[in-house]
């Protein structure tokens, strides 16, 4: 972690590692979240008794679950696209000093 600090104050510089912060945190929980809806879902289709809703239901929370891994797998192959095509890293976030 960088020195963002002058004087015991804080600067713009300091939004760098807080920002990075959040979106390490807003990735891992939503793989934490996926983890789990996949473990419900199973979960809940191994113990549905071959009751027809329950089995719907289960169906439905993991197709939840894969249609979230499929946004999360696309959003990161746009900023990908955007990257390769602009030539600008846009997964590093900075903020320029003058």
């Amino acid at each position: 972690m960088n020195n963002c600090a002058i004087d015991g104050a804080a600067t713009i510089q300091c939004l760098v590692p807080l920002f990075e912060g959040i979106v390490r945190a807003v990735i891992g929980l939503g793989a934490v979240a996926l983890f789990i809806m996949l473990l419900v879902g199973g979960y809940n289709f191994l113990f549905s008794g071959g009751d027809p809703k329950k089995l719907e239901t289960a169906r439905g929370t993991i197709t939840q679950a894969i249609i979230g891994l499929a946004i999360m797998s696309i959003a990161y192959l746009i900023i990908l696209t955007i990257q390769q095509f602009t030539g600008v890293n846009v997964t590093t976030f900075s903020i320029p000093v003058n």
